[in-house]
């Protein structure tokens, strides 16, 4: 596991932690892995970092044949940055390792993707596995699957997933309506209550990921829930339910957010009014990843576990220091519940 201390990565590592594998996690010692893994530290960005994944272990060269060093049977990288580094690891690990799974994004494809767009779809111009740090991230994780592949060929999986939600959360999403309404009082309901969510727990993407890997699955899948798995207004009201507050959801109309000024996503996270964002973000078709076995458990699910960690962490959620905290502001807020037009 390259990274596997926090979000998607710790998820993986507990999943493959719990059916009994044996887990190498490579990190870079900013966050304490689960218990019961094997550690190697370094910092896949700097020079020489990658060293400690090259031995002392028992065996490498080729995966079939024994040489100095370690093998794996899998190798998971969700890095999200420069895809330089997923080719530098890549290429280290292509004789080391069966086979590499990355956890790329349905943020590869070409916007507006519209709705239904399988993998086939187009995908964005001008990324490059030899890109260094200035790239946007549609370009970083497109660029990341071209390593990913380059280096393995039909041996690369690549996970396109779609938002993300579930306990160690580090973006903030879930967390921050979590947290909203449990201080309770009225709260600012985007939209109407039956708009259609996709996304997944990153429990769910990570049993599936390990499952397909194992099963030898290759090349890109759009890794995340039907469209309408929940609604708005279910993972509002299992907020509500489960932080136990009396917290009063006041659905809001769009125009009226919008015209304030409000930013869907950012402001108020996990909403997008209809439209091209909306369609491109909760409208793909994911029939290849469920007839390949996927599974998303209830939005009841998510949200209590998710309060549940966020409860043993003292209700402070962490945060990524290279993504902007989300959430609206307590005035702007209070500013538009109490207009009354």
């Amino acid at each position: 596991m390259l990274g596997g201390t926090e979000f998607v990565g710790r998820a993986v590592t507990e999943a493959a932690l719990a059916r009994g594998w044996d887990v190498t996690v490579f990190h870079r010692g900013r966050h304490a892995p689960p218990p019961g893994v094997t550690e190697l530290l370094g910092d896949r960005t700097a020079e020489g970092g990658l060293a400690a994944l090259t031995g002392p272990g028992p065996a490498a060269g080729t995966v079939d044949e024994p040489g100095d060093g370690y093998t794996w049977d899998l190798v998971v990288d969700t890095w999200s940055g420069a895809p330089s580094a997923v080719r530098d690891a890549a290429r280290l690990l292509t004789g080391r390792a069966a086979r590499y799974a990355y956890v790329s994004s349905r943020s590869v494809y070409d916007y507006p993707a519209p709705a239904g767009l399988p993998e086939e779809g187009p995908l964005v111009a001008g990324a490059s596995p030899d890109a260094g740090g200035d790239v946007s991230y549609p370009l970083a994780k497109r660029g990341g699957e071209l390593a990913a592949l380059d280096a393995f060929g039909d041996r690369a999986l690549l996970a396109r997933a779609g938002l993300i939600l579930g306990p160690w959360e580090n973006i903030g999403r879930l967390p921050w309506w979590l947290l909203r309404i449990a201080r309770g009082g009225p709260v600012l309901a985007p939209g109407t209550p039956d708009l259609k969510l996709q996304y997944i727990d990153a429990r769910d993407l990570a049993d599936w990921l390990l499952d397909a890997a194992r099963s030898g699955l290759h090349g890109p899948y759009n890794l995340v829930s039907r469209p309408g798995h929940a609604t708005m207004g279910q993972l509002l009201e299992a907020c509500v339910r489960v932080t136990g507050s009396d917290a009063e959801l006041r659905w809001t109309p769009a125009e009226k957010i919008l015209a304030a000024g409000v930013e869907p996503w950012s402001d108020l996270p996990v909403w997008l009014p209809p439209g091209e964002l909306y369609d491109t973000m909760h409208c793909g078709d994911v029939s290849k990843a469920y007839a390949a076995g996927l599974r998303c458990r209830p939005v009841e699910e998510t949200v209590a576990d998710t309060w549940k960690w966020l409860e043993e962490l003292g209700g402070q959620a962490p945060q990524r220091p290279d993504r902007p905290a989300v959430g609206l502001a307590p005035g702007a807020e209070a500013g538009l519940l109490a207009d009354p037009a």
